[in-house]
């Protein structure tokens, strides 16, 4: 059974910032496309940021380009967001899915329960 595990979250104060991890047992992420995904308390789910390692490339919301920055380490197995300048308005739940095809796509068979951000001072 594939489980995805997400750590790193945590509370910051304004214009901090975290790294977020996520990981994949048995299932090799480095071949498929992998998203963080966010949603805060009465409002809709957001992708944030993906990475397709087998090219290599990355797709961000508008949200957050300039400030986050996806990356992953196929020999690890993992799948990291440096968050950075954060502020009250990133503050959610940070949810982690592997599996898709590609960025573009919108299928993705694997998630994690997240992990938990909040950004205050």
């Amino acid at each position: 059974e594939v489980q995805v595990v997400e750590s790193g979250g945590g509370l910051v104060q304004p214009g901090g910032s975290l790294r977020l991890s996520c990981t994949a047992s048995d299932f090799t992420m480095k071949f498929y496309a992998t998203s963080w995904f966010r949603q805060a308390p009465g409002k809709e789910r957001e992708k944030v940021a993906c990475i397709s390692m087998s090219d290599g490339k990355t797709a961000y919301a508008d949200s957050v380009k300039g400030r986050f920055t996806v990356s992953g380490d196929g020999v690890k197995n993992m799948v990291y967001l440096e968050m950075n300048n954060l502020n009250s308005e990133d503050t959610a739940k940070y949810t982690c899915a592997t599996g898709a095809w590609e960025c573009s796509g919108t299928y993705y068979p694997y998630y994690g329960q997240g992990t938990q951000v909040s950004v205050s001072s």
